[in-house]
């Protein structure tokens, strides 16, 4: 079971809207520095995955095993990525609390 499973449920009732509905209602409300801090550190993440992938598979390589993957497994793709969506919205709401 995966850490935000049972949120997908109803996801009509996940807090009010859907996980990226949810992040864009904090991204819009959160603190702009908060946000952009957040921001900086997901891309720096991606940045890094996608260099070390590039690095292992070519550039081209890199864009067909992303577009073959997300093919073959569109599921757990749109699953994981509310699951990313909620993540990054949690980690900007705890630094607003602190």
């Amino acid at each position: 079971m995966n850490k935000y499973e049972a949120l997908f449920e109803d996801e009509d009732n996940i807090f009010g809207g859907s996980p990226q509905s949810k992040f864009w209602d904090i991204m819009n409300t959160a603190s702009n520095d908060v946000v952009r801090d957040q921001m900086d550190t997901f891309f720096e993440q991606y940045t890094i995955m996608e260099m070390l992938l590039t690095k292992e598979h070519g550039e081209d390589g890199l864009k067909k095993l992303v577009s073959d993957y997300s093919f073959q497994n569109s599921e757990d793709v749109e699953y994981n990525k509310k699951s990313t969506y909620i993540e990054v919205t949690g980690k900007v709401v705890c630094r607003l609390d602190s």
